[in-house]
């Protein structure tokens, strides 16, 4: 909308110049014009062309202005527009005496290039020492505080905002990470998130309805236990069609971290630079790793391929095959585990009871 905007004032504007340019020509040549309205059309025309194409740069340039902007941390945002403000009250001080001075008439342009130019020197000069001394500037704004010095130093970064997708509450597992005070910052839950919550909790589906009441079960107790650190935000985006699209889109707005345990959103938020948190990847990197010699309880529960081999399951669902256990099924064991194989589908460890190796 904004876009539009931007371009239609700047056609507009200059279809306007166009329109009323014919009145600047000398009479003489006016005299000469047999349809006046004819050539303001023209002109208006070719103006509307210039237009549309100073409107689309002014666009392009107001968005990468924007992106960056957005790119930018806080404290840097606010030391450089204090900067820039004492630089043109600075620039204006200094300004005051040379508008005093009696300067000849055929001088006048004297004072507003002057204006002009000491005021983007100024500019300049107060965004520049902003970036030098910035961090100097917070810390005198609140010198008491050991977090503000060390955002301000650069030594602490503050913790980026997080975003839940429909996936990852449903999932359940981020309730227990954020009791453990792993998940750190800000966490936002989209109203289009809370509405396809809803949606899956009145499906006729039952498998869905059970879904939907699971996480809304879930969001509520989150809600309950970090009223502070859980966030409703009512943001939504009418022109995109589809919950993944949305998550997208208001992650590179706020500039967040994306949380999910969808595959496949995950793939298309890193194509589109934003950052992702994936609970599966997460649960795959601190799973225990067994060494030759490392020992654990475990459950025989069924019979392996081999007649002397029994199967027992760890609980990530590593599958655990121990020689000479066949023996032992239904019987919880202390085995020592002798190597470990990773398959296509996923990992699979070999042991064997400790009660004989003992005895060998």
């Amino acid at each position: 909308m904004l876009d539009a905007v931007i371009i239609s004032i700047f056609v507009l504007a200059l279809a306007g110049v166009g329109y009323e340019a014919i009145d600047l020509a000398p009479p003489d040549v006016l005299n000469q014009v047999t349809n006046i309205e004819a050539v303001r059309l023209i002109i208006a025309s070719f103006g509307a062309i210039i237009g549309l194409a100073l409107g689309l740069t002014a666009q392009t340039t107001y968005r990468r202005l924007e992106a960056t902007v957005r790119s930018l941390p806080i404290e840097t945002i606010l030391t450089r527009a204090i900067g820039w403000v004492l630089g043109l009250l600075l620039a204006n001080l200094m300004l005051a005496p040379i508008f005093l001075l009696p300067i000849p008439q055929e001088f006048s342009l004297v004072k507003p290039l002057s204006a002009v130019l000491v005021s983007v020197m100024f500019s300049f000069l107060g965004v520049s020492l902003a970036d030098t001394h910035g961090r100097t500037f917070l810390r005198l704004i609140n010198p008491s505080s050991i977090e503000t010095l060390l955002i301000a130093e650069g030594t602490l970064q503050a913790a980026i905002t997080k975003i839940l997708d429909t996936s990852c509450i449903i999932d359940g597992r981020i309730e227990e990470l954020l009791a453990t005070g792993f998940i750190e910052g800000q966490i936002l839950i989209p109203q289009f998130v809370l509405q396809e919550l809803q949606l899956l909790a009145d499906s006729s589906n039952d498998q869905k309805r059970l879904r939907g009441r699971r996480g809304l079960d879930i969001l509520n107790r989150m809600q309950a236990a970090f009223p502070e650190q859980l966030v409703i935000n009512p943001t939504d985006y009418d022109d995109i069609p589809t919950v993944d699209a949305k998550l997208v889109r208001f992650s590179q707005e706020i500039n967040g971290t994306l949380l999910t345990n969808d595959y496949n959103l995950s793939k298309v938020a890193n194509l589109q630079k934003v950052a992702v948190l994936n609970v599966n990847d997460l649960a795959q990197a601190i799973r225990p790793i067994y060494l030759p010699g490392d020992t654990l309880d475990l459950k025989i529960l069924k019979q392996g391929k081999e007649p002397e081999q029994g199967v027992g399951y760890l609980e990530d669902g590593t599958m655990v095959v121990v020689e000479e256990g066949s023996e032992h099924l239904g019987d919880e064991l202390q085995v020592v585990v002798t190597s470990a194989l990773q398959t296509s589908a996923g990992r699979m460890i070999f042991a064997k009871p400790y009660v004989s190796i003992m005895a060998s």
